[in-house]
């Protein structure tokens, strides 16, 4: 989740509907400007008894930030707390928990990405090793309950924790247990962003079936591929979901606006802190009417606050984001962007991809996101093909895609073979989940303690 930082300069009150809408518009760049951002989380314990670390504890949270500092990164503090690090790779924060996650700096090609996660990696290890932490790679806690779980001391997270159960019963699960891998990409326009949104999201089930890595709640199997996919199903369905008007005709900027003037409210950032305002309208807000701020109508840097509160499975801001994937190993990590770029910066494979996709109906949307977290790919898309076999084809677009783009590396490579742990999953039909729940009936014979050994960093 984002980790919010004073405004710098001048922060003037939002005057009309133009100004929402100039968010993402100021988000359309040329072809050549665009970048690549990933962000990815791990869960943090310590290895000698696989504990989660609070944030005061020696050794803990506050002291593995306080390690990476090491590295050239600065703190960044909400009162006497720090509580991210920012540097030239991008911004560390902390997720509910002490999910510790890189937002990656917008980068030109995959191999800079792939880069920039080993160097974080790296750097993480090193500092963990000192501290004796380990990180782990899934999408969910595989063995701790809410009680057993931090809480780190940020504002936002403390309304957050309140207001999770008032709409939905996996909230806190949300919050707490969960891992995930996203990816950022531009868009040159307004019909730009529309083609790649209905894309990314008409297929955000099939990254989710690929990533699929939280099989395990509590120490067992949770009867789930993407246990972390499911629990958007009762985290607040007034700000999740898979947002059939994207599909719509006249869908574009001010329609998602209007999408997003809906979500009900978190907070509002002032003077270095949080005003509680769950629950409230960011419509009324603009009429100075919100209960906790009587009279007070909202800033420019309101509104990109209120657009992170919302939680889709693809979210628009000034750029998309994608937001289907379950946390993984390192070299998911580099893959998830490697297939959204490959999809949607090459024109050809935009728009072979949305061929794939254009004939299904909000009700095809509604039931694979509904499927795919148990079936994985063994879900069946709209003409009964089942996941599998669409991956191999989506794969195969995304490949040309990258080749096309001919972003080489040192060795003369192009980026399509960041794809090759998805080539191997879609290959064999088993999902990652799967497969740590062969180990688990198998191998392991039950003790989810190897885990730790097999899906560390």
């Amino acid at each position: 989740m984002s980790t919010r930082k004073a405004a710098e300069g001048d922060d003037p009150q939002i005057q009309s509907r133009d100004d929402l809408i100039a968010v993402f518009e100021k988000g359309e760049k040329p072809r050549e400007r665009w970048r690549i951002g990933t962000e990815h989380e791990k869960f943090v314990y310590f290895r000698s008894d696989h504990r989660a670390p609070s944030y005061e504890e020696k050794g803990g949270i506050h002291a593995l930030l306080i390690g990476l500092t090491r590295y050239g990164w600065e703190p960044v503090y909400e009162g006497d707390n720090i509580i991210a690090l920012a540097g030239p790779d991008g911004n560390v924060s902390l997720e509910p928990a002490g999910q510790l996650e890189l937002s990656g700096a917008p980068l030109d090609n995959l191999h800079e990405t792939c880069a920039e996660t080993s160097r974080h990696l790296d750097q993480v290890k090193a500092v963990g090793d000192r501290l004796g932490l380990g990180f782990l790679g899934l999408g969910f806690w595989p063995d701790k309950t809410r009680a057993e779980l931090p809480v780190m001391p940020k504002g936002r997270y403390a309304i957050m924790l309140d207001h999770m159960p008032k709409v939905g019963s996996l909230g806190l699960d949300m919050m707490l247990r969960t891992c995930t891998i996203q990816t950022n990409l531009d868009y040159s326009s307004e019909a730009d962003m529309v083609k790649k949104f209905r894309v990314s999201l008409a297929l955000q089930p099939l990254g989710t079936a690929l990533f699929a890595n939280s099989p395990f709640t509590e120490g067992k199997p949770n009867g789930y591929l993407s246990y972390r996919s499911h629990i958007w199903t009762d985290t607040d369905p007034g700000r999740t979901g898979m947002l059939p008007f994207v599909f719509e005709d006249g869908f574009g900027y001010e329609r998602y606006a209007d999408y997003a003037l809906d979500v009900p409210m978190y907070f509002v950032f002032r003077d270095g802190g949080y005003i509680n305002a769950a629950g409230l309208s960011f419509r009324d807000f603009l009429k100075g009417e919100l209960s906790v701020l009587p009279g007070e109508k909202p800033l420019l840097s309101d509104w990109p606050d209120h657009l992170s509160t919302a939680f889709p499975e693809v979210r628009l801001k000034s750029f998309l984001e994608m937001r289907g994937a379950d946390g993984g190993p390192w070299n998911r990590i580099c893959a998830l962007p490697a297939l959204w770029v490959g999809l949607l910066y090459d024109q050809t494979a935009l728009d072979a991809a949305w061929d794939l996709v254009k004939h299904w109906t909000i009700e095809d949307h509604h039931r694979i996101r509904s499927e795919v977290p148990k079936l994985g790919l063994q879900a069946r898309g709209p003409r009964g093909r089942t996941f599998q076999e669409l991956g191999k084809e989506v794969l195969e677009i995304a490949t040309a895609g990258l080749t096309a783009r001919a972003r080489l590396n040192g060795a003369g490579d192009n980026e399509s073979g960041y794809l090759d742990p998805l080539r191997e999953i879609v290959a064999s039909g088993k999902t990652p989940a799967e497969r740590l729940l062969d180990r688990y009936h198998g191998e392991w014979q039950g003790d989810l303690g190897r885990i730790y050994d097999e899906m560390s960093f």
